[in-house]
């Protein structure tokens, strides 16, 4: 007997996801994200529109070496074009040669799109996705139908809109799709509207989905309460990106799904992948995931107010709805001028390397009050855990100063070269180094200086390369004598870490930061 709680999920990463502002998928792009989605556990990949471009179409020949274990792929494309038979269409035609045994095909259910966008008739249009439907069917496929604009349509001419879902159910469709196009319903909208269209289209076998944009903000809460109403299958992409604002995000949908209904989805079987998932996707897509998503977002279990660390290290239930392992992901306390006694104590437990250390000794005192410290004048720990970890061994005594920079000058030059020279004096010990080397801008040339000083004696940092620099005014109101923030990543290949300077002087600034860095990798592999 199949369970009435059962959704489905279509994931339309490859296709709605890809006419997102900013994307461009390759082909081996498509490729790597269609297996990924596979083994989380999709229902089915909407993996492009082989009538629209012939990237798409050289996808689904690539795509047919590809063994899916758990999802099935989809070829999107639109109904007949107007007036002429549907094996004369190349659009159809197209799908048919992507091979694949589901075709979704959206078709025009709002009246005013089949008058000003389609220039037609209400009854061709109707033909339409009649003959588009049974030519695909004919030829073997299972075809879903997308209700494009549906809501819209609905709420223009109610008995039209309904038309069109009643013309694709005769013809075969084994889904009705009802599409929030220009994302602009509400949820109470789209509940009712669903409810009505189950009474209407009363087939128990008939699937109903709901396929929702997210430009009133609203496309997750959309999806759920189509479900609540009767929908079983929920369309959508894996971080929410598409057209305009993008589309129902499924990395919030499955996990609100299975954490917080009745109802469950093929993918919960997986979700302790969901956050690893959702930043591979965005890493292929070239995107910078944002750290607020829900669920799989790094500030998603992040906790900085003293009163909210202390609440959820005696028990995580007071500020967390959901484990983080749950879907993969992990709590992270956060360092700065609010944090508490708890925040630095737990910070300071998965640094590793100190044991004892109680609450109420002196010492959290004296961090606390350096970070607060600091922080006033500008410095942000937050998001520089590498130098936060350096201020507390240095603090407690546990590591020296790897190395003391004596001296440095920098001489810039006024022309297009942007050429700078550095000069940097280096004691490590009772050895001075002292380098001078070029590099392009000032902040450029005193980084090759000072590794190239430091190399000599520790090797190690052969390896070690700035791989981000980011520079923010603090106190703007004081103008070109404001303090000066330096964000600096670096990354040996295997590590990440990002240090943390500030100073009224940019170059000072920078130098903190890349002294930081350096230092960092020295305690983590001293050699």
């Amino acid at each position: 007997m199949q369970n009435i709680n059962a959704v489905e999920i279509y994931d339309s990463t490859l296709r709605d996801g890809a006419q997102s502002r900013g994307i461009s998928f390759s082909v081996s792009d498509k490729l790597k994200i269609l297996s990924r989605l596979d083994e989380f556990g999709v229902d089915y990949i909407e993996a492009g529109n082989p009538g629209s471009n012939p990237k798409d179409l050289h996808f689904f020949e690539k795509a047919k070496l590809v063994r899916l274990k758990n999802s099935a792929l989809v070829a999107f494309g639109s109904t007949k074009r107007k007036l002429i038979a549907p094996c004369d269409d190349d659009n159809l035609n197209a799908i048919l040669k992507a091979n694949t045994k589901y075709a979704t095909i959206f078709g025009k259910s709002w009246d005013l799109h089949v008058f000003d966008i389609l220039d037609t008739t209400l009854l061709e249009n109707l033909k339409m996705i009649e003959q588009s439907i049974e030519y695909l069917i004919d030829k073997g496929k299972t075809v879903f139908f997308d209700a494009e604009h549906f809501f819209d349509g609905y709420k223009n001419n109610r008995d039209y809109s309904l038309d069109s879902l009643k013309v694709a159910h005769k013809a075969g469709a084994e889904k009705i799709i009802l599409c929030d196009t220009n994302g602009g319903f509400l949820p109470h909208e789209i509940f009712e509207i669903v409810a009505d269209v189950k009474r209407e289209l009363s087939d128990e076998r008939l699937t109903i989905g709901i396929h929702a944009h997210n430009d009133s903000g609203c496309a997750v809460a959309n999806s759920i309460e189509a479900v609540r109403a009767g929908a079983r299958q929920i369309q959508g992409t894996f971080i929410g990106i598409g057209e305009r604002t993008g589309n129902a995000n499924l990395s919030t949908l499955i996990p609100n799904l299975e954490a917080k209904t009745a109802y469950k989805t093929l993918a919960g079987k997986n979700m302790g992948a969901l956050t690893d998932t959702a930043h591979y996707i965005a890493e292929v897509a070239n995107l910078a995931l944002s750290s607020r998503m829900p669920y799989v977002g790094t500030a998603a279990f992040s906790h900085k107010g003293g009163m909210h660390v202390d609440g959820v290290l005696k028990n995580p239930v007071s500020f967390e709805h959901i484990e983080p392992c749950v879907v993969g992901n992990e709590r992270n306390v956060l360092l700065s001028e609010v944090a508490g006694r708890g925040a630095v104590i737990a910070k300071i437990m998965k640094i590793g390397q100190l044991s004892g250390l109680e609450k109420s000794s002196p010492i959290v005192n004296d961090i606390i009050a350096k970070i607060k410290k600091m922080e006033h004048k500008g410095f942000h720990f937050e998001a520089a855990a590498a130098s936060f970890e350096l201020l507390v061994l240095k603090m407690l005594g546990k590591i020296k100063p790897f190395f003391v920079i004596e001296n440095f000058e920098i001489i810039s030059s006024l022309n297009d070269s942007n050429l700078s020279t550095a000069t940097v004096t280096v004691r490590v010990d009772d050895v001075c180094e002292m380098v001078t080397l070029d590099g392009t801008g000032p902040v450029n040339a005193i980084d090759r200086a000072l590794r190239a000083a430091l190399e000599k004696l520790y090797p190690v940092l052969c390896g070690v390369r700035l791989s981000d620099y980011k520079v923010r005014v603090v106190d703007e109101g004081n103008s070109t004598a404001s303090t000066t923030r330096v964000l600096i990543e670096s990354t040996n290949g295997k590590e990440t870490w990002t240090t943390v300077g500030a100073s009224k002087d940019i170059i000072n600034a920078s130098i903190q930061a890349l002294s930081d860095s350096l230092e960092y990798i020295l305690i983590r592999r001293p050699t």
